[in-house]
């Protein structure tokens, strides 16, 4: 049981990705934002005041860049589910990691902001 359970949240990070069904999203690409919530036991950061024990969200955000643009995929579910999996493996004190990925972009003939997609991993839980 943590002692200190502590939320980090990463609100509304913008990127620019390759991501898509269509032609055409993979070739012009679309903006993307994100939200990450972290779960962490913060005990150790918080006695030492030292960042080497808790989650750097400098990191974090160079993973979830590492995935947007190194890799294309079709469902926006694929690039959250890679963003989680890659997230929770980097950061061992991580407990868990929830991830709102939005396309901001998006190509149909309807007017709406966004489509979001949530994901959540626990550490230990199955890989998908």
């Amino acid at each position: 049981m943590s002692l200190n359970l502590t939320k980090l949240t990463i609100k509304r990070a913008v990127f620019y990705a390759y991501h898509g069904v269509n032609k055409s999203e993979k070739e012009i690409g679309g903006k993307y934002e994100i939200d990450i919530d972290l779960y962490y036991d913060s005990t150790q950061a918080i006695l030492s005041d030292d960042v080497k024990f808790a989650i750097n969200y400098e990191e974090v955000m160079y993973v979830v860049s590492e995935v947007l643009q190194n890799h294309r995929c079709n469902l926006i579910e694929t690039v959250a589910n890679k963003i989680v999996r890659d997230i929770i493996s980097k950061f061992d004190i991580l407990e868990k990691v929830t991830v709102r990925l939005r396309k901001l972009n998006v190509p149909i003939h309807r007017y709406i902001d966004y489509i979001e997609v949530e994901q959540t991993k626990e550490r230990n839980s199955e890989e998908y």
